[in-house]
């Protein structure tokens, strides 16, 4: 049996990569006869431009830029298709996982170091950015970009805003004078794994900024400065930050880079399985395995394994999904692209214990599943 084994991250847990290799081994461990391919999946979430670089064999170039709190890192990008494109991750120089925990504030961390990674691929005369915002610790409107891209955001006094995101509550304008015109000469595509729009009860700060350390008082603060950010935006492009779908993705860049740099918001699972050719390793394959820390219902809003399933059920493959947490009862809706839905933990436990276990718990439930698939085929 030739399995396809397409799994995205198991967040806090395991990387998409490490997630398939577990599988691997589990399959390896049963009594099934079976060929394994390992295909890790990203869906716009952290880690999805490092696997486009992978499957498409791109080559990494470092540059020093800005973290959040504006402290000097460095960082990498890549560059595909000959070195027409380059694929950032917006986490490697504004994500959360460069902060300490006791360093968690929204209000003052920014996209500046994405927006220096931005020009240095420009710096490499690329027709194309693809950019995958999942794993960012701002929740900014992309501001912090901007100002990167030469964009100066000024009070009524015609002052430059400088401790964004907090003073966007007194912006009055927007001076593109200085932008950086390059951009607009270059395709920008950014991967989104949510489809929440900027503001309201949904959107980037309401949803996004408490995960990322905002107070109730901050997110109040938070919303009212994007809200001012995307007035201003309107009244000097004609654009409406407010209105895209998936504008409030990564506190907000995806809304900002619609409204300034022309850039085309996409689903990401859809656009990295199409991408990588995901297709081409279904040619053959018998059966596809995906999984991630939950599916539910939410995960036919566009996540990774719902992506993967879609793709294989065009091909009339069976999948079965391995995650965390399942729910109790049959659902018809995930019934129509999972055949089987697996729980990987066989005990109870607390979810950081469940946590420690996921690569053990993958590795275990593989095995079992290939031993069952083995004693039916006999």
């Amino acid at each position: 049996m030739n399995i396809v084994i397409a799994p995205n991250a198991f967040k806090n847990s395991l990387s998409a990569a490490e997630a398939a290799a577990a599988i691997h081994k589990g399959f390896t461990q049963s009594r099934l006869a079976c060929v394994c391919t390992e295909f890790p999946i990203g869906d716009g979430g952290d880690g999805t431009a490092s696997l486009i670089i992978q499957h498409m064999e791109g080559r990494l170039i470092t540059k020093e830029v800005k973290d959040p709190l504006g402290r000097t890192i460095r960082a990498s990008f890549g560059l595909i298709d000959n070195g027409a494109t380059a694929v950032i991750e917006m986490a490697d120089a504004s994500g959360l996982r460069l902060l300490q925990p006791g360093e968690y504030n929204p209000m003052q961390e920014t996209s500046y170091g994405t927006g220096e990674l931005i020009k240095a691929a420009l710096d490499e005369k690329v027709k194309k950015i693809i950019l995958c915002i999942g794993g960012s610790a701002t929740v900014d409107g992309g501001s912090g970009i901007m100002q990167a891209m030469g964009i100066r955001l000024k009070d009524i006094d015609d002052i430059e805003l400088l401790d964004l995101p907090a003073s966007l509550v007194r912006l009055h304008t927007i001076d593109l004078s200085e932008k950086d015109s390059r951009i607009l000469d270059t395709e920008l595509v950014i991967l989104c794994d949510v489809e929440n729009r900027l503001l309201g009860e949904q959107g980037a700060a309401a949803v996004f900024g408490p995960q990322k350390g905002a107070s109730f008082h901050d997110m109040l603060m938070l919303e009212e400065g994007l809200a001012q950010l995307s007035k201003t935006v309107l009244d000097k492009t004609g654009r409406d930050m407010a209105m895209v779908k998936h504008g409030g993705a990564a506190g907000g860049v995806a809304a900002g880079l619609y409204a300034l740099f022309n850039a085309q918001l996409v689903n990401g699972i859809d656009y990295f399985l199409t991408i990588t050719q995901f297709e081409r390793v279904l040619t053959d394959a018998g059966l596809v395995i995906t999984g991630e820390g939950s599916i539910d219902r939410q995960t036919l809003q566009g996540k990774g394994p719902f992506g993967v399933a879609k793709k294989a059920k065009q091909l009339s493959l069976p999948v079965i999904g391995l995650a965390g947490k399942v729910p109790l009862q049959p659902d018809e809706s995930l019934s129509s692209y999972f055949d089987i839905l697996l729980p990987i933990s066989h005990e109870s436990m607390e979810i950081t214990a469940a946590l420690q276990h996921t690569r053990d718990n993958l590795t275990r439930t593989a095995s079992l599943l290939g031993n069952l698939i083995a004693l039916s085929n006999k």
